[in-house]
């Protein structure tokens, strides 16, 4: 259970931020249970509690070397979770309201290839953008577009004022857009592409 303090927690979070697997084992043992009755309790499903506890720690561990910048752990570990489990309930709602309304006789060839090119070249052409961007500007959007904090949220864990966040994810999209753009001409050609391969009847 997770119940005090965990030894010397920012300690323990800069170690993982430098790699120390140990380090990282002692946090998920002192948090895992925890995690697992609030999903439990939330959503009723040991199979969505059990996939909660590994993604989110899945993500402390990809995403390691933004551990020091984080004032409260335990609060940040908790909306990680929140917006996994938002996500996963928002997902199979979608889904299931998918399969009752709609009852295709046939696969969608055309949306499943198109999806998988473009989603793979979308991805790049972000991260790279992403990858560009000044220090402040990549952390505001990390925190914000990626985790899922709202901005007051991230001010809190950046120790900076709503408004600054407001300025450095607007000036971050800004960017963003700028650097994506051109590629939307190759998109276009590629979805050109795919119809003529798996036109619509």
């Amino acid at each position: 259970m997770c119940t005090g303090n965990l030894y010397n927690e920012k300690e323990l979070l800069a170690l993982i931020a430098d790699g120390d697997e140990a380090a990282y084992t002692k946090l998920f043992n002192h948090y895992a249970n925890h995690i697992y009755a609030v999903a439990v309790k939330f959503t009723g499903s040991v199979i969505i509690a059990e996939e909660t506890v590994q993604e989110v720690f899945l993500r402390i561990w990809l995403k390691k070397e933004h551990l020091t910048d984080i004032q409260d752990f335990r609060a940040y570990l908790f909306i990680v979770a929140r917006n996994y489990l938002y996500r996963v309930l928002k997902s199979n709602a979608r889904k299931y309201k998918k399969n009752i309304e709609h009852n295709a006789m046939y696969p969608s060839v055309q949306n499943d290839a198109e999806n998988k090119v473009l989603d793979k070249e979308c991805s790049l052409v972000l991260q790279r953008a992403i990858d560009r961007l000044p220090r402040q500007q990549k952390k505001v959007y990390y925190w914000v577009k990626e985790m899922g904090l709202k901005r007051e949220e991230a001010a809190r864990l950046l120790h900076i004022h709503p408004e600054t966040i407001k300025y450095h994810l607007a000036e971050a999209m800004k960017s963003l857009r700028s650097h994506c753009l051109p590629y939307l001409d190759i998109y276009l050609l590629i979805l050109a592409f795919f119809s003529s391969v798996f036109p619509q009847s």
